[in-house]
């Protein structure tokens, strides 16, 4: 048997276990992301907020990322920084899953 929950109490339970693996925004987009991999695969995921924080992480810009994740892309090989942002995004995208949160923050899918 298994129990439907909420955004809320989606992000009550990643409050309790591990209040600073996300970000209250991190989480409402991470809720819907895995709501909407629930509805196009027509199977049910376990809430289980270890699992899901190994397996997700949230970056609150690109250079957090760039920190634990080395890029093949240059920043010196772009003119506009704007387009260097977006070359890496492309990259994270190719590889991962890659879920927005705001217009800097990010959540990937770890590999």
């Amino acid at each position: 048997m298994k129990q439907s929950i909420n955004k809320y109490a989606f992000i009550d339970a990643f409050n309790e276990i591990r209040p600073y693996s996300f970000s209250y925004e991190g989480l409402k987009a991470l809720y819907e992301y895995l709501t909407e991999f629930e509805d196009e695969s027509g199977g049910e995921l376990e809430l289980d907020v270890i699992a899901f924080c190994c397996e997700f992480t949230e970056y609150a810009n690109i250079d957090e990322y760039l920190r634990e994740y080395r890029s093949d892309l240059l920043q010196e090989d772009y003119d506009d920084p704007e387009e260097y942002k977006e070359a890496i995004m492309d990259e994270i995208r190719d590889k991962t899953a890659c879920i927005p949160v705001d217009e800097n923050a990010f959540i990937i899918q770890c590999y």
